[in-house]
């Protein structure tokens, strides 16, 4: 079973910044694409960003894109999401996720196999 746990979440004001962070004690990150989820009260989990491969291709989805920023630490074998600019929207607990099988970057909630728990973050006007 692969544990993923996240951390770093929060309460700030907009225009804020956090970082969150994915570790797992045996999965190795670098070799498998792993993604940011986040869901919102009411609303449906939506991908946020996702990263594949040594070269570390990357993709996010249009709201974040120029504000957060995903990362490994290959040596850590911990997952990064820089958030900056934070606004009220970006409230939603975010979520860690690893996938064994994509070969590319992917927004897709089925492509991942495994989640962590989550991890809170709030940005408040």
């Amino acid at each position: 079973q692969v544990q993923l746990v996240e951390s770093g979440g929060g309460s700030v004001k907009a225009g804020g910044s956090l970082r969150l962070s994915c570790v797992s004690a045996e999965y190795p990150l670098r070799r498998n694409c792993m993604g940011w989820f986040r869901q919102a009260p009411t609303k449906e989990r939506e991908g946020v960003a996702a990263i594949c491969g040594d070269d570390g291709l990357s993709t996010y989805t249009d709201s974040v894109k120029g504000r957060f920023t995903i990362s490994r630490d290959n040596a850590k074998n911990i997952l990064y999401l820089q958030m900056d600019s934070l606004k009220p929207e970006d409230t939603a607990k975010y979520y860690c996720a690893a996938s064994r099988w994509l070969m590319s970057p992917s927004l897709r909630l089925t492509d991942f196999n495994f989640w962590g728990k989550g991890t809170q973050v709030t940005v408040s006007s």
